[in-house]
């Protein structure tokens, strides 16, 4: 009888001691680097197949038997895999399992407008594009925003993504950091700000983060702004009226344009504007809410980059006569 057991157990065995060195044993690539997706929804025989027909898998049945052992099977995670180097079986269940993707990149820089925004999610070539043909509110509404304007309400930084990630999500995401870093901004604001909410804050600090030169300048420039405004003085600031020209900006800001009126052109109109005009960072926003403390009501361009400040009329024009004429 056991003689007969042993018999009976000895393929059992063998197939076992098969499956380890398989398990071990490198598998060679068809290319280096070589990328791969796994498809949402295909099951674990349907992947094991496509892996074989790219070359990576020579058999695929001895990758499933080998990932239903190891109770993997249901664990497996779809999206887009790169193998810069040879992996056993063990270690490409074991990618596959933490789903350890293709991460990419996309570089959302403070100061660019909403429409830049999405210029660069429509020509990315690694993110999968839902919004291309959707209003700016339809966008809004997808993502659960309950602003009606996107302008200013995207967090500028550096955003990782999974190859094939669904633009809407990357969109969502910048948006609700930029929900929790001005709702942290403006929870230790300044006291006695001319500013009554945090969508107030991002408006000005839209503004700041377009005429800022230079870092060394962004507190200072929220100072003169914070005191205009608790004058009731226009605040006079050219791009707001470059993003109320929209398409009609060439390049160029002329004096009629500062006479033309607009909802943004803040030389016609006093207080802030309308919404935001970009999509400030945390930088601008922090200087916002925690201003220089500084008698300066005007500024004026060096030509390097920083400005010259001055808190009478004519001390702004000397400097304007020096610096711009």
């Amino acid at each position: 009888m056991k003689k007969l057991l042993m018999l009976l157990m000895l393929p059992v065995l063998f197939a076992l001691a098969g499956l380890g060195y398989y398990a071990y044993r490198p598998l060679p690539l068809p290319a280096a680097p070589f990328e791969f997706e796994l498809k949402q929804g295909s099951n674990l025989k349907g992947m094991a197949r496509e892996l074989r027909q790219a070359g990576l898998l020579e058999q695929d049945w001895t990758f499933v038997w080998l990932a239903r052992l190891l109770g993997k099977s249901a664990q497996i995670q779809a999206g887009f895999y790169v193998l810069e180097r040879p992996v056993t079986p063990l270690e490409l269940l074991e990618m596959f399992s933490k789903g350890e993707v293709i991460q990419r990149k996309l570089s959302v820089i403070e100061g660019w407008t909403f429409k830049q925004f999405r210029e660069a999610l429509n020509t990315n070539p690694d993110i999968k594009h839902l919004s291309s043909n959707l209003t700016d509110a339809e966008i809004l509404q997808r993502i659960g925003a309950t602003e009606t304007y996107p302008e200013g309400l995207f967090f500028p930084d550096t955003y990782n993504f999974a190859v094939g990630s669904r633009d809407l999500a990357i969109l969502k995401r910048a948006y609700q950091v930029m929900q929790l870093r001005l709702q942290a901004a403006w929870a230790t604001r300044e006291a006695n700000l001319p500013l009554r909410t945090p969508y107030q804050a991002l408006i000005l600090a839209s503004i700041v983060e377009k005429e800022t030169g230079v870092t060394g300048d962004r507190a200072m420039i929220a100072g003169v702004f914070v005191n205009r405004l608790r004058k009731g003085m226009l605040l006079q600031t050219d791009p707001t009226v470059i993003y109320g020209m929209g398409d009609n900006y060439k390049g160029n800001i002329r004096k009629r344009d500062l006479r033309t009126d607009t909802a943004y052109n803040t030389y016609t109109r006093r207080g802030l504007t309308p919404t935001p005009i970009s999509l400030p960072g945390v930088a601008a926003l922090q200087a916002t809410l925690h201003p220089a403390q500084t008698d300066a009501l005007y500024f004026v361009s060096r030509g390097d980059g920083s400005s010259q400040f001055s808190s009478t009329l004519t001390a702004h024009n000397r400097a304007v006569d020096k610096y711009q004429k």
